[in-house]
């Protein structure tokens, strides 16, 4: 295996970096911070990032872009669906519409981590805000599918501690999920519609019998189907073959708070991984909060997915 080499990219050291979404047109990595709503653009060619605050909004839970609709994203942000607007350079970007809104029952909740599949469908999931009473420990996030047609967000599953990492494998055909203090990977099928089925545990990431315990975050996967899992608190990804459900490979990095990861690149052979500076249990030192660049892992990631709006929307603005 080839060596493998961790850098450390151009751009401000975030307290909860999240959400890397690979645009191949641009050749730019896109991401959040969830705590400063603030939207991010690595470009690739020029070695430099932009920042952009979603004026109007608290929290950016997620970016992905709009299929076919240059310089529009759609950004999870508290319990609302955003469609937003951004050239990628200013530092200012505008909420064109609210396409959903989880409502007054869920205020206390907002978006954690969303991904598009390869059918234009947006999954995303929801935890207790920071704010919130015990939002890590407690049980009251939700896992739901965007119905674009419609403007709802259509319930998957309940009783979620924190909504994290999701991917699709090409290895097995199946979705996989993470319940970050569920401390496992779940395997689902997904019917026509987009709805999970046959819930079965790949792997469990905390041992009873032992110290063991990795607190999953975000995840993507491979073109041969592997997962790769950001541990959170543990300074590692995790590399997992999902026909084994075994651990294949660790990544050591030079960052405690691992949040998210993504292939990218010209050659969507480089992985990226967002991290936190923000201050859970001790103080987090740089680079905590920057975005890593990854190579020499002989692996190459599929194009990300971009969500899919109808022409007209019934969405509320």
């Amino acid at each position: 295996m080839a060596d493998v080499k961790v850098e450390v990219l151009p751009g401000p050291f975030l307290q909860l970096g999240e959400g890397p979404h690979w645009d191949g047109e641009s050749q730019s990595l896109y991401y959040v911070c969830i705590l400063s709503s603030t939207l991010h653009r690595y470009d690739w060619k020029e070695n430099r990032t932009y920042t952009a605050k979603i004026e109007g909004s608290t929290y950016a839970s997620f970016v992905i872009p709009v299929k076919g609709r240059k310089g529009e994203f759609v950004v999870g942000s508290g319990t609302r669906l955003l469609l937003v607007s951004w050239d990628g350079l200013t530092g200012s970007a505008t909420i064109i519409q609210v396409l959903t809104d989880l409502g007054e029952e869920e205020a206390d909740h907002r978006f954690n981590d969303g991904k598009v599949d390869g059918q234009g469908r947006l999954y995303a999931g929801t935890m207790l805000a920071e704010d919130s009473r015990n939002h890590f420990e407690m049980d009251d996030g939700k896992f739901y599918r965007f119905d674009a047609s419609r403007g709802q967000m259509v319930p998957l599953k309940s009783k979620v501690h924190i909504s994290n990492g999701l991917t699709w494998s090409a290895r097995t055909g199946k979705f996989y999920y993470i319940d970050s203090f569920a401390f496992d990977i779940k395997e689902y099928t997904v019917d026509a519609e987009g709805n999970l089925g046959d819930e079965t545990v790949l792997i469990k990431l905390k041992d009873d019998e032992a110290a063991t315990e990795y607190i999953a975050d975000g995840m993507t996967s491979d073109a041969e189907g592997n997962l790769y899992v950001a541990v959170f608190a543990a300074s590692k990804i995790i590399k997992i073959n999902p026909e084994s459900a075994k651990i294949v490979q660790e990544i050591a990095l030079p960052v405690a708070q691992v949040t998210s990861v993504a292939f990218g690149g010209p050659n969507l052979d480089v992985l990226f991984a967002t991290t936190a500076a923000k201050e859970i249990s001790i103080p987090q030192d740089p680079p905590a909060g920057a975005v890593l660049k990854i190579t020499g892992l002989a692996a190459r990631g599929t194009p990300m997915n971009e969500l899919l709006l109808p022409t007209t929307s019934s969405a509320s603005s």
